[in-house]
């Protein structure tokens, strides 16, 4: 998913897909434990995309507090 189509999220959707994605990162560990995960690099996407999740959100979040002022 790209930063715009975060961007077009709610606050309440942006932090299921953080949930959703920490859940799919826990997931890959436990493949990779038992040995059922070859590609490794998929811990590198994961990471990155609740980063950009993360990201915008806080955006969300600092745009709305400013808006109440």
């Amino acid at each position: 998913m790209s930063v715009n189509d975060l961007r077009e999220l709610s606050i309440g959707e942006l932090q299921n897909k953080i949930i959703d994605l920490k859940k799919e990162l826990m997931d890959s560990r436990f493949s990779l434990a038992t040995s059922q995960l070859e590609d490794t690099s998929v811990f590198k996407k994961i990471k990155k995309e609740i980063a950009q999740a993360n990201t915008v959100l806080t955006e969300k979040i600092n745009k709305e507090s400013t808006e109440e002022v």
